[in-house]
Formats: structure tokens, C-alpha cells, sequence
């Protein structure tokens, strides 16, 4: 069985994450959405609330690829989640060349420490490449409209948030 695993964050999860999933499907029989719980980025999403926001979105791709995804939150190296699922790939995806950087130097450091383990980039497509999660936090927190870059779960959640006497 091919097992892929796509890290990252998902604070909050982009169509761009969306178009990842789906063509990552294509290379493998099981898909690990690994969500890192990375408190340093301060996300805007608890973990359960990322966790939740992905669950909602894969099951339809699951069954139109005939992958199986499963959601998995981590919290230590990804050379280590990636041995604990039992992922032979690690999907990365790329927007820009400034991307391939950090991407390049993280498969070097990965392989130092399992030579096994391969990384696989996929580029985002055209239409999801300016699509950052960040930038999407951003233009939400200045009242902006972010419905063309999220699922429309995603953007009610992203407005809930927000809007909440507690958000940010």
C-alpha cells in the first residue's frame, strides 16, 4: 500500500490545500493529512477546529478518488510522523519559487534523517498559486471578502471566528 502524508498547519485550510489533496490522491492508496499543532505559529483555529474543517472537506474527495484520507495531528518532526503513519511519500505543495527554498533545504534535512522517506512536490494549480493562508487570515481580519479562496465552510467559520467577542 502507497501511503502519502501531506503536512502543514491548515490555519485555515485554502482551496489550494483542497487541489493538493485531491491530485495527491492520485499517487497514493492511503492520504495522511498530517496537522501540525504548531502553537509558535499561533494559529487562528484550535487544532480540534482544523481537524474538523478538513473532516468536513475529504470525504468527498475520498470517494471520487477511491483514497482513503485520514486526518492525523502531530506535534514533533515530520521525518518522525511520516515513520508513525507509515508513509513511504511526503507530499509538499509549491505556489512560488521563493517556496522551492525552504522546501529544498527540508528535504535535505529529511533525508539526513531517513533516506527512505521521499518528498514529492506538487505545484499548486495556476488559479490556487497566490493563495496563502496567512494572506487569507489577513484579508478576514480586515473585512474582506475570502470566499473564492476557502471552501464555503471554511469562509462561515472564518467570519464566526472573527466575528466572535473573542476572536482575533
Amino acid at each position: 500500500m502507497r501511503i502519502g502524508l501531506y503536512p502543514g498547519t491548515f490555519d485555515p485550510l485554502t482551496l489550494g490545500h483542497i487541489d493538493i489533496i485531491s491530485r495527491a490522491c492520485r499517487m497514493v492508496d492511503r492520504l495522511v493529512i498530517g496537522v501540525a499543532i504548531n502553537q509558535g505559529k499561533g494559529p487562528l483555529f484550535s487544532l480540534d477546529e482544523r481537524v474538523a474543517m478538513i473532516e468536513a472537506e475529504i470525504g468527498a474527495i475520498a470517494r471520487a478518488r477511491g483514497t482513503e484520507i485520514v486526518v492525523h495531528p502531530f506535534e514533533n518532526l515530520l521525518i518522525d510522523c511520516a515513520r508513525d503513519v507509515g508513509a513511504g511519500i511526503i507530499i509538499r505543495g509549491l505556489r512560488a519559487v521563493a517556496d522551492f527554498e525552504y522546501e529544498f533545504q527540508m528535504v535535505g534535512m529529511n533525508r539526513a534523517l531517513d533516506s527512505e522517506v521521499e518528498t514529492v512536490f506538487l505545484m499548486a494549480e495556476a488559479r490556487h498559486q497566490a493563495i496563502a493562508s496567512k494572506l487569507v487570515k489577513e484579508i478576514a481580519r480586515l473585512g474582506g471578502d475570502v470566499s473564492k479562496f476557502v471552501p464555503s465552510a471554511v469562509d462561515t467559520r472564518l467570519k464566526e471566528k472573527l466575528d466572535a467577542p473573542t476572536g482575533i
